[in-house]
């Protein structure tokens, strides 16, 4: 089956050359091309393309605005295009807060290049994002009261860095802060002991991470490991989106780092993150990029360490994602007596990673994703 698409971006090298890269891939037809948001939101509603691509800088309507638009009127898988900075990394966050399912980097040098490893990646991007599910409902409306005060203490320790000043064509009305999910009690027996609890996500993960975190309470008594599926230059901008929006402490995990309870360390992107065993409490090794892995940060890697390390003693969790990153950690962890849960395909912009776990029998529980945190701040003591 062809995959239409419709090309949204300002630049008219750009969308020539995306169009010839997908045409030729004979899987995929771009049926219309914008040059602004406003366009392509119209284009969108007429054409109703299998996906939709989008450039985040452009004219008349950002890629920000134009993706919220497209999700009231006629919702589609969008796949951002974004700079490999900070401010990129910020404004794919928020296009991700948006609606668009994910994303890839934008770089005209490796296109006009025709680099035949980029052109893969693309069509493979693409054709995988044709199958998702945009805007996939949580199991319950987010609620209308504000969300919970900043921890205390902290305003000092919470405050997130100044953003980069951009150029007036750049400025965009940001996305607006979200709100917490609604918070429901769904204990389902007594409270248990665990020594760390890892979290592992790649295509959706951003907006499900934000949502399961900001269900947890300041006191959360259990550390928190985060594996997503990142460009190295993006987590530090996620682990500062998270922290500010959260409860519990967020940050980029640091070689050496030792785990505490109410805190969660993202994997840095680019790397690979190990947690080893010193005297019973857990400690951060991170290790470079191994090229034989797809995935850097890779689930299996972080989940297989916990598996040595605490065995017995770890809840994994699967968060929606492409691919079966995780499966091999959760089975390591599933054989020395941990607990596995991961997210319903319902909730999931992609049931590839956690229909991967529970396929081969290792979800302990499959929850939709709005109850993961709740479950969390009612099972973890």
């Amino acid at each position: 089956m062809t995959v239409s698409v419709l090309v949204v971006d300002d630049s008219g090298f750009f969308r020539k050359r995306l169009t010839e890269i997908l045409t030729a891939s004979g899987q995929i037809k771009v049926v219309g091309v914008a040059t602004n948001g406003r366009e392509g939101v119209e284009l969108a509603e007429k054409l109703r393309p299998d996906v939709i691509t989008m450039d985040y800088e452009m004219p008349v309507m950002d890629g920000i605005s134009a993706v919220r638009e497209i999700m009231k009127r006629q919702p589609a898988p969008v796949l951002m295009f974004s700079s490999l900075t900070y401010e990129g990394a910020r404004v794919t966050l928020d296009a991700l807060e948006a609606g668009a399912v994910d994303f890839l980097p934008k770089n005209f040098e490796e296109i006009a290049r025709d680099s035949s490893q980029l052109q893969k990646i693309l069509i493979e991007r693409v054709l995988d994002v044709a199958g998702s599910r945009p805007g996939a409902k949580p199991s319950a409306p987010p609620p209308t009261a504000p969300p919970p005060s900043p921890r205390s203490p902290a305003p000092a320790r919470r405050s997130v860095p100044e953003r980069p000043a951009v150029s007036d064509r750049s400025s965009r009305p940001s996305a607006p802060e979200p709100e917490a999910p609604a918070r429901r009690s769904i204990r389902r027996g007594p409270a248990k002991h665990y020594s760390v609890v890892a979290i592992g996500t790649s295509t959706g993960g951003p907006v499900a991470l934000q949502r399961v975190l900001m269900a947890l309470p300041a006191g959360f008594p259990a550390p928190v490991v985060l594996v997503q599926h990142m460009p190295a230059s993006f987590t530090p901008a996620f682990a500062e989106r998270l922290n500010k929006l959260c409860q519990i402490q967020v940050r980029q995990a640091e070689d050496g780092e030792m785990l505490k309870p109410g805190v969660a360390l993202l994997a840095p992107g680019g790397k690979q993150m190990m947690i080893e065993n010193r005297g019973g409490q857990g400690r951060v090794r991170i290790l470079p990029g191994d090229d034989r892995l797809n995935y850097k940060p890779c689930v299996d890697v972080t989940f297989g360490s916990l598996a040595r390390s605490f065995p017995g003693k770890t809840l994994g969790l699967i968060l929606t994602g492409m691919g079966s990153d995780g499966k091999e950690g959760c089975r390591l962890m599933k054989q020395s007596g941990s607990d596995i849960w991961s997210q319903d395909e319902k909730t999931s912009v992609i049931y590839g990673m956690p229909m991967a776990v529970a396929k081969a029998g290792l979800s302990d529980e499959i929850l939709a994703l709005d109850d993961i945190g709740p479950r969390l701040a009612d099972g973890v003591s």
